[in-house]
Parts: C-alpha cells; sequence; structure tokens
C-alpha cells in the first residue's frame, strides 16, 4: 500500500510593508513640501512618484497578493497607480495630449481618493495603531486637498501640506519599525499591535 506524504509548504519570502510604507512616507513627504511653498513641482517629485511611489508600491502590493493579504494588496497597488496616474495628470497636457483638468474635476479626483482611503482606514482597527494613524492622516489630507481644490484657498492647501508631511513622516516610522524590531527581536520601535475584534469574540466565547 501506497504511503501518501504529508507536504506542507510554508512562506519563507519577506515581508513587503516597510518597502511599501517606504516608498509612499517619502513620497508624500516630498509633495507636500512643495504644497506648504518650500519649492515648486519640478522633475524631482515627479521622478521620486514615479519610480519610489508609484513603480514600488505596485510590486510590493503583488509582493502582499502572493502572501494572501487583501488589504495590502489593495492599499499599495492602488496608490502607485495613484502615483502615477498624478504624474500622467501633470504631464499629458505639456506635451498636448489632454487637457488639463480644472480645479474642480481635481477636487472631485482628490475627493474620491479620500473615500477610498476612509474605508482602508476603518479597516485598519484590526491591525495597529501606527497604520491607523497613517490612513486617518492620508484621509485628511486628501479631503483637505479637495477642498483647496473646490474653494481656491491657499491656506487649507497649506494645511494639508502639514498634513501631508505628518502623514508620510508615521508611514515612514510604521516602516522602519518593522524593519528595526524584527532585527533586533524586540519592540524598538512600538506599533501598538491590536488585537482584532473577531479574535476577541472568539476568545470571550471559549
Amino acid at each position: 500500500m501506497e504511503e501518501i506524504a504529508n507536504v506542507k509548504i510554508s512562506d519563507k519570502t519577506s515581508n513587503p510593508a516597510p518597502l511599501g510604507l517606504a516608498g509612499f512616507g517619502l513620497t508624500t513627504i516630498l509633495l507636500n513640501l512643495h504644497n506648504v511653498g518650500l519649492f515648486p513641482l519640478d522633475s524631482m517629485i515627479m521622478s521620486m512618484g514615479l519610480f519610489y511611489g508609484g513603480l514600488a508600491q505596485i510590486i510590493v502590493g503583488i509582493m502582499e497578493w502572493k502572501k494572501d493579504n487583501t488589504f495590502g494588496t489593495a492599499a499599495f497597488t492602488s496608490y502607485g497607480l495613484f502615483w502615477i496616474s498624478l504624474i500622467f495628470i501633470w504631464v499629458l497636457p505639456k506635451f498636448g495630449l489632454a487637457e488639463a483638468p480644472t480645479a474642480q474635476a481635481m477636487g472631485c479626483y482628490l475627493g474620491v481618493w479620500a473615500l477610498f482611503s476612509f474605508f482602508l482606514f476603518l479597516a485598519t482597527f484590526t491591525m495597529y495603531k501606527a497604520l491607523q494613524i497613517v490612513f486617518a492622516l492620508l484621509f485628511i489630507l486628501f479631503t483637505l486637498l479637495s477642498i483647496s481644490n473646490f474653494t481656491g484657498n491657499p491656506l487649507v492647501r497649506i494645511i494639508a501640506g502639514i498634513v501631508g508631511i505628518t502623514c508620510g513622516l508615521s508611514a515612514l516610522y510604521a516602516s522602519m519599525a518593522q524593519i528595526l524590531n524584527q532585527y533586533y527581536n524586540k519592540s524598538i520601535m512600538p506599533l501598538g499591535l491590536l488585537t482584532p475584534p473577531v479574535k476577541k469574540i472568539e476568545a470571550e466565547l471559549a
């Protein structure tokens, strides 16, 4: 009689999230330094957005898909494509390939990203506090940028820039915390780990 061998396949690939969070964080910081008026919109921001904010996050999203992480797949892939789409919005009119969007159109564009970010923020209540802060600030950032485009108020844009810098720094913190905590094998930079509500309910019923 033939024996049937049980084969257990384990995932030995690394955690891609720190790369995605770093790409998002650094690119967000640079764009919002522009929003507060420190320097003009130039090739530095566009290049960073295209490659580190865009391409790197899409790669991370694919890696998260392989790890069966629906949130990571949706978030990193979507925001990677956000950066690429934003660059095309800036560049296409310069080549005469499309009309530049109106302020109202940009307000709608940023508004739907605010809505998307809000729903992802709701999902972070089952993860860790550092990620909650990132997505809460991101939702506020998109909302303020949308309002700024609809109203044309420069003060709102500056406030959005400050929120965006803080959001980028929080994403960078979450990225570096995961790297340092793993390699030091202790909580060097606390993430504020949470117990998912489903787990709590199961524990109470047990």
